[in-house]
């Protein structure tokens, strides 16, 4: 299925055929450290190394206001996203939504099972790379999509430089990543912990230049019929 996005320039469409997700970013290697402790304590097996890239389905890679899961403890997780057209990179904003419940027994599973909601709006990542540890991401969680609460708050600072990300991913060849391909890039930590978030909504701002890149989205529960 082919996504639409809205450049600077105007709109452009790419079709996603990879897409990865990167995780444990975090540019202090000892709060990487104490968060690996932190989901060993809950059962969640350690990663093999650091970054790690999950391969999920492209078809998840999505740009629907709302989704369907099985689970009620699925949650999103704003990151910012890299786009390769075959022709340039694009910055986006994502979310890795994912099935808590099912993290402890597998990560890789409880990031395939779930959509992986992305904004509309993109930047080429060339305009904007010289300030990247600058931009901001937010996000905000509600249980009815009226009031809300911060979720998450932090600049891309607090993260793996995304070139060192986008150079360390699995196909990544002379600075691109493979035409078709979608590369969620990690977070920042959640406020209070994550926890299922049946409305999400984030954004990545630019302080330097006043735009930001919004996105929005809800999940319904499945019934699970025995």
């Amino acid at each position: 299925m082919s996504l639409r996005f809205e450049g600077p320039d105007g709109p452009f469409e790419m079709t996603p055929i990879r897409c990865l997700v990167a995780g444990w970013t975090g540019r202090d290697p000892a709060k990487v450290a104490h968060h690996i402790e932190e989901l060993a304590a809950i059962g969640v097996a350690p990663p093999s190394t650091t970054p790690l890239y999950y391969r999920v389905p492209a078809s998840l890679a999505s740009q629907q206001p709302a989704y369907e899961v099985l689970s009620g403890e699925t949650g999103g997780e704003a990151e910012p996203v890299i786009l390769d057209d075959g022709a340039r990179l694009w910055l986006t904003l994502g979310s890795d939504h994912t099935d808590r419940g099912l993290e402890a027994a597998s990560v890789a599973h409880s990031k395939a099972v779930c959509p992986k909601p992305l904004a509309t709006g993109a930047w080429a990542l060339d305009d904007v790379a010289a300030r990247l540890d600058g931009l901001v991401l937010t996000s905000e969680i509600s249980t009815d999509g009226h009031g809300w609460d911060l979720y998450q708050e932090d600049s891309l600072a607090a993260m793996l430089p995304l070139a060192e990300l986008a150079s360390g991913a699995p196909g990544a060849r002379a600075g691109m990543l493979g035409a078709g391909t979608v590369l969620f890039c990690g977070t920042v930590p959640a406020k209070g912990g994550v926890r299922p978030t049946p409305f999400f909504r984030a954004r990545l701002s630019d302080p330097g230049t006043g735009r930001e890149i919004a996105l929005a989205y809800h999940i319904t529960e499945l019934p699970v019929i025995a």
